[in-house]
């Protein structure tokens, strides 16, 4: 009784091992889904056309891209702060994606809006300017200090 007792309990350990086991797979199907979306993210970026433009002659020659893109404000979202050249941290395809780092840049202090794009993207904008200087200096300063949460921070010109 004793015996069956200790095989009974060891075969239950092997079992939950085993179970417990199990969860890396379903980390690694989570993360090749995230990588496949993050694929189809970024092709979807370089469809849009980049536009070179030169920084001002005050500054360091140093080109400043910047994509032109028709946006919207999102639902529910102040239109007013959003003008022409606005720095971009972030773009999903997900609303609760893109409403958790607009909440996250707001807790931070900045003024962020979620637009939308003509495919569907969501943007989350974190400064919107009336130059390209302003929000190119804005972009540069949100990469400093979030570095290197934001490193691929970008410019956007609404093409209204």
């Amino acid at each position: 009784m004793r015996i069956m007792k200790k095989i009974i309990l060891a075969s239950l350990a092997l079992v939950a091992v085993a179970s417990l086991s199990s969860c890396g797979a379903k980390k690694s199907a989570y993360r090749k889904a995230y990588e496949q979306a993050k694929q189809r993210e970024v092709a979807t970026q370089s469809t849009t056309p980049a536009v070179q433009y030169e920084a001002p002659a005050a500054t360091p020659a140093v080109p400043v891209t910047v994509r032109k893109e028709r946006v919207t404000t999102y639902q529910g979202e102040d239109a007013t702060r959003l003008k022409r050249y606005s720095v971009v941290v972030g773009s999903f395809q997900n609303p609760t994606n893109a409403r958790n780092l607009k909440d996250r840049m707001v807790q931070a202090g900045y003024s962020a809006v979620l637009a939308t794009n003509d495919v569907g993207m969501l943007r989350v904008i974190v400064a919107s300017f009336d130059t390209r200087e302003e929000a190119a200096a804005s972009r540069d300063a949100i990469k400093a200090r979030f570095a290197p949460d934001f490193k691929d921070a970008w410019l956007l010109e609404n093409d209204n």
